[in-house]
């Protein structure tokens, strides 16, 4: 598989699909891997070119105090810069580090697509929830840490209501990298995308933006917030997650589409 240097030298691992244009770069969520947003690549035009960020999966694994969402931003903006992506696909941390880019350079795309956005300008709240899974990460062999988060019992319950969830964690997670997700959580989730929130409104990018009500990480609210400060964007908002399931093939297409509408 081919990789791509950030700029401070963190080796990572990427995957094409595809050819021709446009070229869309997808960037994956914290602890997950470039196969999160896997799903929207089949039916999605031209080039598509998944990622895993620095610390995850495959990518390389530098040293703390380099996973902040600027660190994040330089890993998309490097992987974008190698294959011309003109296009941006992120979700949770991947769509905080494509906010990070465009308040850096409101014009970096051409079209961009927030799925379940998390991050803006204000730290998560549950710092504790995080700095648990990360104790785990490090004092723990990577197999044993991973039985004993799934066995936390507001997961169990989670599970027992949608036993496919716990089939898609431990999909997502058969590549984790206990060092590099356990610095990401630690360092990310005190850090914000952006410091003014006001600079996306000179985002003039289409903008296709997903969200779903009752998610606390990734709260519907801050779907709306960010459609309200981007001109030029779409908001689409599901009810519930068996809503959001029961519209995957709708919404993989509603994504292509709009990837492949002319700028």
């Amino acid at each position: 598989m081919p990789e791509v240097a950030s700029p401070d030298g963190t080796r990572l691992h990427v995957e094409v699909e595809g050819d021709g244009e446009p070229v869309t770069v997808f960037a994956h969520g914290l602890t997950n891997s470039c196969m999160e947003l896997a799903a929207f690549t089949p039916m999605a035009p031209g080039t598509k070119v998944r990622f895993c960020f620095r610390g995850h999966a495959h990518s390389g694994t530098p040293e703390p105090g380099h996973y902040r969402f600027s660190d994040f931003a330089d890993d998309l903006d490097a992987v974008a810069r190698e294959y011309h992506a003109t296009n941006a696909v992120g979700t949770s941390l991947g769509q905080g580090a494509i906010t990070h880019l465009l308040a850096r350079d409101p014009g970096r795309f051409d079209r961009i697509v927030f799925v379940m956005p998390a991050a803006l300008d204000l730290e998560l709240a549950d710092h504790e929830r995080f700095d648990r899974v990360a104790d785990l990460l490090e004092t723990l062999p990577v197999d044993e840490a991973i039985q004993r988060i799934v066995a936390d019992s507001a997961r169990v319950v989670e599970y027992d209501d949608k036993p496919w969830l716990r089939e898609l964690d431990m999909f997502l997670w058969q590549d984790l990298n206990a060092v590099g997700v356990a610095r990401s959580i630690r360092e990310i989730t005190r850090d914000v995308a952006i410091t003014d929130r006001e600079l996306l409104r000179k985002v003039s990018a289409p903008t296709l933006i997903l969200c779903q009500e009752g998610d606390e990480i990734h709260p519907v609210e801050l779907g709306h917030l960010l459609a309200d400060l981007m001109p030029n964007a779409e908001l689409i908002v599901l009810g519930s997650e068996d809503e959001l399931l029961a519209r995957l093939p709708e919404l993989v297409a509603r994504v292509a589409t709009f990837l492949a509408e002319p700028v």
